[in-house]
C-alpha cells in the first residue's frame, strides 16, 4: 500500500507531550491587541475504535473506547491531557466537538464482515483509514462518519452524535457550543439534535454535503455563508483561509493564508484560519513539526503586524460574538 503517497499516514499521530509544549510555545509568541496569545479550535474526536472488542465479536459489533483512554498505550502521552488542561487556562487552546469517532461504524464493519483485504490488514495494525487502492468503497478512506447510504442508517446518526456530545461533556466538564462535521458531511436533520445538546455554532466550509440515502456517495450541496443563521437559531462559521503545509510543502501557505485573510477583512469579516493537526505533530517526523511551527510563527508575526488591532479567539467566543452583534 502506498501510505509513503499520504501525508496524513506518514505525519500525523496521536498528539504527545512535546507536540503540545511546542505548539503552546508558538501561540504564546505573539500577543493581540488585548494581549491575549493566538488560540487554537481543536476540534475533538472523542473516541476510538476498541479493536480488540471489535475482533472479539468477529466484526459484527462496533465497540469504542475515549481518546483519553488510548493516551494511557502510547509512550510519552502521560501529560497530554494536563497539558490541555493548562492550555485552556493560558487562553491557546479550546476543545470542540468534532465527532464521537472518525470512522463511518457501518461501511468499516461491511468491509471487514465481507473480509476485504487491505481492511482487514489495517484493523491488524489497529487502523482504519489507510492509502489504499482507490475504489469506490473508500472514497474518504472511511473517515466519513456521519454519511450513510440508507434512511435507516443515517437515522443511527443522531444517537452517535448525542453520545459523543455526552462524552465530550464528560471529558471537559462544559458542551460543546459548536460542531463540525467529520469530511464536512452531515444531514441538516442532525441540526436539531446538536441544539438540543447545546450546539450553537456549526464550522465548516461554504460548501456542506448532505448525505442522500442512495448507495454511491450522493449528496445535496448546500451552501452558507458567514454568520449565516439557520431557522433553529444556529450560526454558520465558515473556513475562509488555509495552513495545511504537510499536504503540499512546495506551497507557500504563509502567503497565501495572508492574502485570504487580507480579503475577509476587507469585507469586515473574520477570518477563520483552516489547519489540521498532521501540521504540528512530530511523534512520526520532528522535522514534520519544526518546520511547520517555524513557518506558523511567521504566520501569527506577520497577521499581528499587518493588522495590529487583531483580536485572537476560538470558534465558540466568535459566534458568540456574532450573536451578540446579531
Amino acid at each position: 500500500m502506498p501510505v509513503n503517497e499520504c501525508p496524513y499516514n506518514s505525519n500525523d499521530a496521536l498528539e504527545n507531550n512535546e507536540d503540545m509544549e511546542l505548539l503552546f510555545e508558538t501561540l504564546a509568541s505573539v500577543k493581540d491587541k488585548n494581549g491575549n496569545p493566538a488560540i487554537i479550535t481543536a476540534n475533538n474526536i472523542v473516541a476510538n475504535p476498541d479493536f480488540e472488542k471489535i475482533k472479539a465479536s468477529g466484526y459484527q459489533q462496533y465497540f469504542y473506547e475515549p481518546f483519553t483512554a488510548t493516551y494511557q498505550r502510547y509512550p510519552h502521552h502521560d501529560r497530554v491531557m494536563q497539558l490541555y488542561k493548562e492550555g485552556i487556562e493560558k487562553k491557546l487552546l479550546m476543545p470542540q466537538f468534532h465527532g464521537r469517532e472518525h470512522v463511518n461504524v457501518v461501511r468499516w464493519l461491511k468491509m471487514l464482515q465481507e473480509g476485504d483485504k487491505s481492511t482487514l490488514l489495517a484493523f491488524e495494525q489497529s487502523m482504519f483509514s489507510i492509502h489504499a487502492e482507490r475504489k469506490p468503497a473508500v472514497v474518504n478512506e472511511l473517515m466519513d462518519a456521519l454519511d450513510g447510504d440508507t434512511e435507516e442508517e443515517l437515522k443511527t446518526k443522531a444517537a452517535i452524535v448525542t453520545e459523543g456530545l455526552d462524552l465530550f461533556n464528560n471529558i471537559w466538564g462544559f458542551p460543546s457550543k459548536s460542531f463540525i462535521a467529520p469530511c464536512y458531511i452531515w444531514q441538516t436533520a442532525l441540526e436539531p439534535v446538536l441544539a438540543k445538546n447545546s450546539v450553537q455554532y456549526l464550522q465548516g466550509m461554504v460548501i456542506q454535503l448532505e448525505p442522500v440515502a442512495t448507495p454511491g456517495y450522493q449528496y445535496k450541496r448546500r451552501y452558507h455563508y458567514q454568520g449565516q443563521k439557520n431557522k433553529l437559531g444556529q450560526h454558520y462559521l465558515v473556513r475562509n483561509a488555509f495552513f495545511e503545509p504537510t499536504t503540499n510543502p512546495q506551497f507557500d501557505w504563509v502567503d497565501d493564508c495572508l492574502h485570504r485573510i487580507e480579503v475577509a477583512f476587507r469585507w469586515k469579516k473574520p477570518a477563520i484560519i483552516s489547519t489540521h493537526r498532521l501540521n504540528f505533530m512530530g511523534g512520526l517526523r520532528p522535522e514534520n513539526r519544526a518546520q511547520n511551527l517555524a513557518l506558523f510563527a511567521k504566520l501569527l508575526k506577520a497577521i499581528t503586524q499587518r493588522w495590529p488591532q487583531t483580536e485572537f479567539m476560538s470558534s465558540d467566543q466568535l459566534g458568540d460574538l456574532i450573536n451578540q452583534k446579531k
